[in-house]
């Protein structure tokens, strides 16, 4: 196990004051996020901050009971974990949506090389629209027309005409605007539900206990190095065999098309081509909570914080290209709407592959430097 810039007292220190101090931090951080989201109120800005911190905090030490179980009273961590992992999922999800729309229209806007699209998100400035939205993903999509038209290749007979994206893009972006607002208002209402409910409460409650008190088992008495060396060692191998299985040398290759020919297969195969990236983004993330508990100021690695915010993008444009996919599925749809939304489809499979690129080189950095 590698500790970076890890505290002289963290290896003289026995695991459960390691621990214990790792987890009041941090529900020290879920009572004052919930607060804040509590205090928000109108404030749509400030409750999505809130809320996203309130996440962190709730994944961190989610991820602690879990890798670090041996130390904790069993039935409570177990509990407790799932729990939070709930709360979380709730919590997610609203925000997923919303920002899945703000991609999605702000990536139709691009496309169809217009300003906005019809039918944009209600609340959203064209500007956030836009910054969710990599400036490569703009290039390539510049790329490919102005390379075609420079090699004087001629039309496809049978492709929409040139105004058909436009047409079709203000129509999907219409269809596509009903789809996941509608899907955002149920997350919104079960998202208050939650919060209101006595199972919320319970888990706050729990927190709070939480924040002064952990419940440690026996072998937490034992020196930090030796009691959580294995566990956190255990963590590391268990990422290092699901990159292993990634197809890394196939994403060093940029535009290798993979992520799109996977995508334009049936869900289940493109949903199952996905899933070993997404185990990896759970896996890194379970690793660099490990080693935050060892870490000053928990900031374990910078290059593998970097690449898990890849395996991110990876992840918002893998359920983005899946929006699209599950639009364009609606019946009776005219043909220029599932036109420009197998385009959309196509463009955020690029994103998925540009994100993996970007993964294997942080990974190789990283990989060099230990």
């Amino acid at each position: 196990m590698q500790h970076h810039e890890v505290e002289t007292d963290q290896l003289t220190a026995a695991a459960g004051e390691v621990l214990s101090r790792y987890l009041h931090s941090r529900a020290g951080d879920f009572l004052r996020s919930l607060r804040l989201y509590g205090e928000s109120g109108s404030d749509t800005a400030a409750a999505e901050q809130a809320a996203r911190a309130l996440r962190g905090s709730a994944r961190r030490i989610s991820g602690t009971l879990y890798t670090y179980r041996g130390m904790f009273e069993p039935g409570w961590a177990d509990h407790l974990r799932a729990e939070l992992a709930w709360l979380s999922g709730t919590l997610a999800q609203e925000h997923a949506c919303t920002a899945r729309l703000h991609r999605l229209v702000a990536a139709l806007a691009r496309l169809s090389g217009v300003g906005t699209a019809a039918g944009a998100v209600d609340g959203a400035s064209p500007g956030a629209a836009e910054a969710a939205v990599p400036a490569g993903a703009a290039a390539r999509s510049c790329a490919v027309p102005t390379a075609r038209a420079a090699n004087g290749a001629l039309p496809d007979a049978g492709a929409p005409p040139p105004g058909a994206l436009t047409v079709g893009a203000s129509r999907a972006g219409a269809l596509l605007d009903r789809q996941l607002t509608l899907a955002r208002t149920r997350a919104h209402s079960a998202a208050l539900q939650a919060l209101g409910s006595s199972r919320f409460h319970a888990v706050a409650d729990a927190v709070a206990v939480l924040a002064s008190e952990v419940p440690l088992a026996p072998p937490a008495a034992t020196a930090a190095p030796d009691a959580l060396g294995a566990p956190g060692e255990r963590a590391r191998l268990q990422l290092l065999d699901a990159v292993a299985a990634l197809p890394l040398a196939r994403a060093a290759h940029p535009y290798n098309a993979e992520a799109l020919v996977h995508g334009l297969s049936t869900a289940s195969e493109g949903e199952a081509q996905d899933a070993p990236w997404h185990q990896v983004r759970q896996l890194l993330r379970l690793h660099r909570y490990a080693e935050e508990v060892w870490c000053a100021g928990g900031a374990p690695d910078p290059l593998l914080a970097d690449a898990g915010c890849a395996l991110d993008r990876h992840r918002d444009a893998a359920e983005a290209s899946a929006a699209a996919a599950n639009a364009a599925r609606t019946p009776r749809i005219a043909p220029a709407t599932a036109y420009a939304l197998g385009v959309l489809h196509a463009d955020q499979r690029l994103e998925v592959e540009a994100a993996r690129f970007a993964f294997q080189r942080l990974w190789q950095q990283s990989a060099a430097a230990r």
